[in-house]
């Protein structure tokens, strides 16, 4: 099992995120981050507002697959959320420790 971490920019994150719907995933998790790489605190424009900021806007998408769906997954991702643009987004692959899955009993 591997865990994806993928930080892009927030208009890009929706169409990432529709391209998944069927994408064998084990889960998924999303979030609202800030951050900041190369482009530091540069001008920049995401949909139609631009940002001259520190922090940018970006969202973190989560994913654990199996290890042999790693190179699809990454395929996919970087086919939808490349512009060629700067502050595009990172994806990073690591090992994903054991789980333990919460179950609610019932007395």
């Amino acid at each position: 099992m591997k865990q994806i971490v993928a930080i892009l920019r927030p208009f890009i994150a929706e169409q990432v995120l529709e391209g998944l719907k069927r994408a064998p995933l084990e889960a998924l998790s999303v979030q609202e981050v800030k951050g900041y790489g190369r482009q530091k605190s540069h001008l920049d424009q995401y949909g139609d507002t631009e940002y001259a900021t520190a922090f940018l806007p970006k969202v973190e998408i989560t994913l654990w697959v199996d290890e042999i769906r790693v190179d699809e997954i990454l395929n996919r991702i970087t086919e939808i959320a490349r512009t060629g643009r700067m502050g595009d987004g990172k994806i990073f692959v690591l090992p994903a420790a054991e789980a333990e899955e919460i179950n609610i009993q019932s007395e």
